[in-house]
């Protein structure tokens, strides 16, 4: 396995080789990279799948903010001391075992270790920026007082690791948004964790959890919307997506699965009677059985007159239906772009209000709409009949984009 030479990175470039800022050298079974200290603007390069063991190469790139270097055989981070200015790193799938170098890196603010074989997380108090850590698929049987200091962390992911208890671990990140602790020993949640007020998501699938009054902490985050307890003892439970619903009212999604809106119709949605009596029949002029004396034609004529009134205004009232129905149905087309109105409700209010059309598709008065979305998109295409309908798996993958880690690109974030 040769060395990679800065010739090498010049004819690959167009001959110039002093200006690369960004690289990208995947996959090539490089061992060493050391020539890269040469390049004074090279602030991005991708080394995953190589074959390195060490950084100390990288060690004099001062420039560089975003460097990945997954799936090769580093067994230590020495050398990442030095790089003041670097942002993101992503050492995931190598052979670490530990993260201690770690902490002299203080402008980082996504570190992701994942599938090492790191068995504690060193103290981050100097990290103050960092916002993501990834420390999935490690042997890691606590937090401790890692995270103590780690106020700006809004993602942490330590799935599949070995911790039983989280205690007091997560007091000081009031930022938290994201908590993954899936396939861990972990039999409780604790009552501390009500103080992360900002969470989104927690993920504590396939745990030891069994008691409903273990999850009532959960009651106090305002702000979740995505729980998952799959394949925890409690999950076998009867009825406990309702339990869970009522115990948290604003959630969205449980167990990687939409919750149901309420399907209970307001009075307001009852259809409204008729003001006029419906038309009678025309009836050719009959002579009266009782008393055998034959009707008054006077009398006929003006109830015939009546009863053309009486249609005339119907068809009227009607006509005034219709056209109240279509401006209802442009009102509601405006909603979509309210800025002020949630994402996430008008995406399930319109899978909610499909069904309902489908199944109201034959009557022919007309429903008057309230609490809910309609989305007319003949409007955008006239050829199209059928109304989409954005189903729930839809739903969760739109509540739920590729978030960016630190400064550095797209996500790779778990």
């Amino acid at each position: 396995m040769a060395p990679l030479t800065l010739d090498q990175i010049a004819r690959e470039n167009n001959g110039d080789a002093s200006s690369i800022t960004s690289l990208q050298l995947t996959h090539r079974a490089l061992s060493d990279v050391s020539c890269l200290s040469n390049l004074a603007k090279l602030e991005r390069v991708d080394l995953s799948f190589n074959c390195l063991s060490s950084l100390e190469g990288l060690s004099y790139c001062i420039s560089l903010k975003w460097l990945s270097v997954a799936e090769n055989k580093i067994e230590s981070l020495k050398g990442i001391e030095k790089l003041s200015n670097l942002t993101v790193l992503n050492a995931g799938k190598n052979k670490l075992k530990s993260m201690e170098e770690i902490r002299s890196a203080t402008s980082l603010r996504a570190l992701i270790l994942n599938d090492n074989k790191i068995l504690s997380i060193c103290k981050l108090d100097q990290l103050e920026h960092l916002n993501t850590l990834v420390l999935s698929r490690n042997p890691i049987s606590e937090i401790g007082d890692a995270l103590t200091d780690s106020k700006s962390m809004t993602k942490l992911s330590l799935s599949g690791c070995q911790i039983e208890n989280i205690g007091s671990s997560l007091v000081s990140c009031t930022e938290l948004k994201e908590l993954r602790l899936a396939h861990n020993n972990i039999s409780s949640i604790p009552h501390e964790l009500s103080r992360n007020t900002r969470i989104q998501l927690v993920d504590l699938g396939n745990n030891s959890i069994e008691r409903f009054s273990d999850v009532k902490v959960l009651a106090g985050l305002p702000n979740l919307k995505n729980l998952n307890l799959h394949a925890n003892p409690i999950s076998n439970k009867d009825n406990l997506a309702h339990k869970v619903k009522k115990l948290i009212p604003n959630l969205r999604i449980f167990n990687a699965r939409p919750i149901e809106l309420n399907t209970t119709k307001s009075t307001s949605r009852n259809v409204t009677p008729e003001i006029n009596p419906p038309k009678e029949p025309k009836m050719k002029h009959k002579v009266e059985k009782s008393g055998n004396a034959e009707s008054d034609p006077k009398k006929e004529s003006a109830n015939s007159n009546s009863e053309l009134n009486n249609a005339t205004e119907s068809k009227n009232e009607r006509k005034k239906k219709k056209s109240a129905k279509n401006e209802e149905k442009k009102h509601d087309n405006e909603k979509i772009d309210d800025a002020d109105i949630p994402f996430l409700d008008v995406i399930l209010s319109e899978a909610d209000n499909n069904n309902d059309l489908n199944s109201n598709k034959k009557r022919k008065s007309e429903e008057k709409l309230t609490g809910a979305l309609v989305v007319d998109h003949t409007k955008k295409n006239k050829k199209q009949k059928s109304k989409t309908v954005i189903s729930g798996s839809l739903a969760i993958k739109m509540l739920s984009p590729p978030p960016d880690i630190g400064t550095g690109g797209s996500s790779t974030w778990d």
